[in-house]
């Protein structure tokens, strides 16, 4: 057995582990991430809006 059959063995196991997952995946994990991006946008804006109303009523802090 030489290390041509190893290595395309491996890269063979390798391919077709990732057309398994990535098949049975699809769509899902990019529309899971878009959606997760879209809450942490809104997240950190209310944030920021609160530390906004709170800065505009204390005129003693440091700009």
């Amino acid at each position: 057995m030489s290390s041509k059959e190893i290595f395309e063995g491996l890269g063979d196991a390798i391919l077709w582990t990732t057309q398994v997952v990535y098949e049975n995946v699809g769509n899902g994990f990019n529309n899971a991430l878009i959606v997760l991006g879209f809450v942490g946008l809104f997240y950190w804006l209310n944030y920021q809006r609160k530390f906004n109303a709170q800065a505009e009523n204390d005129p003693n802090q440091l700009k």
